[in-house]
C-alpha cells in the first residue's frame, strides 16, 4: 500500500479558491479573533505531517492485531497508546474545542479536514478522539458549568476520553423503549444502572480516564422517546480538585468481534449503579444527544469520504507502475514487455470515479462545515437560522451519501489491483471492510433517507429544500458562458430535483408508504445534484488557471467527466422514486 500523503492542496484549493472560508471567518466575530488563512494553512500542514508520519503507520498492523479484552481490560494494538499521546499532546483531540477549557476553538470547516486526515491514516485510530469530542459538545452545550470546568479540560487534551452510550441489546434505532434506569440520590447524583452495546472507545488502555455519556430512563419519565435524560458516568471518579479516586461501578463485559475496524474496541458496557450526573434537563436527553449528531453524522460522512482517498491514494501509484497488456491503440511504453495499466479505459473509468466522487465529498463536507459554523457563529438571525436548516437538509445526505459513495470508491480501488486487491498485505481489502460500518453506525443510511424523505423534506413541507435549490440556482444565473458546459447541466440536475421532490410531497399526501419507498433513491438523486453543484463551483475556481499548475488541468478534467459519466445517474434514481411504493407491497410476508 502507498504511503499515506495528506492531500493539502486539493484541501486548500476547497478552502481558499473555492469557498473563500477566510472572508467568512472576517464575518464571524467569533472565529476571526482565533482563525485566518495562514493559520488555517499552519493547522493542515502539521495535521498532515503528524497523521502521516505517527499514525498512518499503524493501519495495517492494527487490523492485524485487533483489541484484546481479559477480565474487563481492553488493550489496544501495539503503537497505539504512544500515537495517541503523541496525537493528544499536539491539541488533536480539542482542535474544535472551545478555548475557555482549552480547546484550540477552530471553526467546523477545519476540524473536518483534520478527521479527514487522522481517519485517513486509520479510521480505528481516529475513532476515539471523534467520540471524545462528540461527548465534548454535548457537555460544552448542556451541562452545568461545574461538569464543563471538572471534565472539559483534560478531555480536550486527551488525557481523558469521552464515549457515547445509546444503543442497548433490544432497542438501536428505537431509543424510546432503552431500560437503563437512573435512580436520584439525596446528594444530586444518579445511580445508573443497566447494559449498552456496541460502545465505541467504551474500555481502552489509551487515557486514564473514560467519561462516558449515557442515556438512561428515570423512575417517572414517561413512555417512549420524551422519557430519556442524559448522564455523564465516569470511568474513574473524579474529586472537586480534578483527582482521580475509586473505579466507578461500571465495567466492559467484553468487545465485539468484527468485520472492520479492528482496532477500535466496540464494548459491551455493564453500569451496575454507577454513579452519574445529569446533562442538561430531565428527559431532554434526546435533545442534548442530538447536538452532537450533525458534527458526528458529518463525521461518519468524512470517514467515508477518508478510507476512499486512501484507497484511491495506493490505487492510482498501483495503475502506474503495474504493466499488463498493451494499450488499445498500441503500444505506450515501448521499452517495457507492457503498458501500465492506467492506459486502459476501465482502469480510467474506475480511477476517474474514485477521484470524482472523492474529491466532490471533500468540498461538500467541505459546504456542510461551514454551515454548521454560519449557524453556530452568525450574529445574524435570519443567517444563523438559515445554515440550521440546511445543516438539517444536509446532515442525512453527508452521512449517507459519502459513505455509500465511499464504498464504491474503495471496491473499486480494490479492482484496480485485481487478485492483489483481495490479498491482505497490499491493504485495500482493509479499506473495503473497515468502510462498511460508516453506512451502519451513527443511524444506518436507510434511516438517514427517512429522516432526509420524511422529516425534512415532507416535515419542512419543501422549505429547507428550498434555501438549496435557490441558491444553486443563484449560482446558475449568475455564471458567465464560460461556465456553459458545467451550469447547463447543473441546471437540469436542480429542475429534476425539483419536480422529484413535489411529486414526493403530493403522494406522501395520499400513502404515507410513498416516503420510505421513495427515500433513499431520492436521497442518492439528491447526492449526486449536490455534488454537480460542488463540481461547478470548483470549475469555476479552476477555469482559466490551467496553464498555471497541471492541478487546474486536472480539476477541470474531473468535473467533465462527473457530468459526463457520473451525473446521469440520476435519471434511473428518479425512475425508481416515480415507480412508487405499490411494488413493495405485493407480497404478502410469507411469500418471502
Amino acid at each position: 500500500m502507498a504511503d499515506y500523503k495528506a492531500p493539502l492542496r486539493d484541501m486548500r484549493f476547497v478552502l481558499n479558491e473555492v469557498f473563500e472560508v477566510s472572508k467568512l471567518w472576517a464575518e464571524l466575530p467569533a472565529l476571526a479573533e482565533v482563525v485566518d488563512e495562514d493559520t488555517a494553512n499552519a493547522i493542515l500542514e502539521e495535521a498532515g505531517k503528524v497523521t502521516a508520519g505517527s499514525i498512518a503507520p499503524l493501519n495495517r498492523s492494527g487490523d492485524e492485531e485487533g483489541c484484546s479484552w481479559e477480565d474487563g481490560v481492553v488493550k489496544t494494538p501495539a503503537g497505539f497508546p504512544e500515537a495517541y499521546r503523541t496525537y493528544a499532546e499536539g491539541g488533536w483531540v480539542g482542535v474544535g474545542g472551545a478555548p475557555d477549557f482549552g480547546g484550540m476553538g477552530m471553526p467546523k470547516v477545519i476540524g473536518a479536514q483534520v478527521e479527514e486526515m487522522v481517519n485517513s491514516a486509520s479510521l480505528s485510530f481516529g475513532l476515539y478522539p471523534m467520540l471524545t469530542a462528540g461527548a465534548c459538545l454535548s457537555i460544552l452545550n448542556h451541562a452545568s458549568e461545574e461538569l464543563k470546568a471538572q471534565y472539559l479540560p483534560n478531555m480536550y487534551a486527551g488525557v481523558w476520553a469521552g464515549s457515547m452510550c445509546l444503543t442497548e441489546p433490544h432497542a438501536g434505532t428505537d431509543l424510546g423503549i432503552i431500560r437503563t434506569k437512573a435512580e436520584p440520590q439525596a446528594d444530586g447524583s444518579y445511580k445508573i444502572s443497566g447494559t449498552k452495546i456496541f460502545i465505541t472507545g467504551g474500555e481502552h488502555d489509551l487515557t486514564e480516564n473514560i467519561i462516558h455519556l449515557v442515556l438512561a430512563k428515570l423512575p417517572d419519565a414517561p413512555a417512549g422517546p420524551k422519557g430519556i435524560s442524559l448522564f455523564l458516568v465516569p470511568k474513574i471518579m473524579v474529586g472537586a480538585d480534578g483527582s482521580l479516586g475509586e473505579k466507578n461501578a461500571l465495567g466492559c463485559g467484553s468487545i465485539e468481534h468484527k468485520m472492520g475496524i479492528k482496532a477500535s474496541a466496540t464494548c459491551v458496557m455493564n453500569f451496575d449503579g454507577a454513579t452519574g450526573y445529569l446533562i442538561g434537563e430531565v428527559n431532554k436527553g434526546l435533545a442534548a444527544m442530538f447536538t452532537m449528531m450533525n458534527y458526528e453524522r458529518l463525521g461518519v460522512g468524512i470517514q467515508g469520504l477518508s478510507l476512499g482517498e486512501r484507497s484511491y491514494q495506493s490505487a492510482i501509484e498501483y495503475a502506474r507502475e503495474r504493466i499488463q497488456s498493451r494499450a488499445p491503440t498500441g503500444p505506450v511504453a515501448k521499452d517495457k514487455a507492457a503498458d501500465p495499466i492506467i492506459v486502459h479505459p476501465d482502469v480510467r473509468r474506475m480511477l476517474l470515479t474514485m477521484k470524482a466522487l472523492n474529491e466532490g465529498g471533500r468540498a461538500f463536507s467541505s459546504y456542510v462545515a461551514m454551515q454548521l459554523d454560519t449557524a453556530k457563529y452568525s450574529e445574524d438571525k435570519a443567517t444563523a437560522q438559515r445554515a440550521d436548516e440546511l445543516v438539517a437538509l444536509l446532515t442525512p445526505v453527508a452521512k449517507a451519501f459519502l459513505t455509500d459513495m465511499a464504498l464504491e470508491t474503495t471496491v473499486h480501488g480494490q479492482q484496480i489491483f485485481g487478485g492483489h486487491g483481495f490479498i491482505r498485505e497490499w491493504g485495500q481489502e482493509q479499506l473495503v471492510r473497515d468502510c462498511r460500518i460508516t453506512q451502519i453506525y451513527e443511524g444506518t443510511n436507510g434511516i438517514q433517507s427517512l429522516d432526509l424523505m420524511g422529516r425534512k423534506i415532507v416535515g419542512s413541507g419543501g422549505s429547507y429544500y428550498k434555501h438549496f435549490a435557490d441558491e444553486i440556482r443563484a449560482f446558475v444565473a449568475s455564471a458567465d458562458a464560460s461556465m456553459a458546459e458545467f451550469t447547463q447541466p447543473l441546471a437540469a440536475a436542480v429542475d429534476n430535483l425539483d419536480a422529484l421532490t413535489a411529486w414526493v410531497l403530493e403522494q406522501a399526501k395520499g400513502n404515507p408508504n410513498e416516503i420510505g419507498a421513495a427515500s433513499v433513491e431520492y436521497l442518492q438523486a439528491f447526492g449526486y445534484t449536490a455534488y454537480a453543484y460542488m463540481w461547478a463551483l470548483m470549475a469555476r475556481a479552476a477555469l482559466g488557471k490551467e496553464g498555471e499548475d497541471e492541478f487546474y488541468a486536472s480539476k477541470l478534467g474531473t468535473a467533465r467527466f462527473y457530468f459526463a459519466r457520473l451525473l446521469p445517474r440520476i435519471h434511473s434514481l428518479s425512475a425508481s422514486v416515480k415507480a412508487g411504493s405499490e411494488s413493495l407491497y405485493l407480497l404478502d410476508a410469507a411469500q418471502f
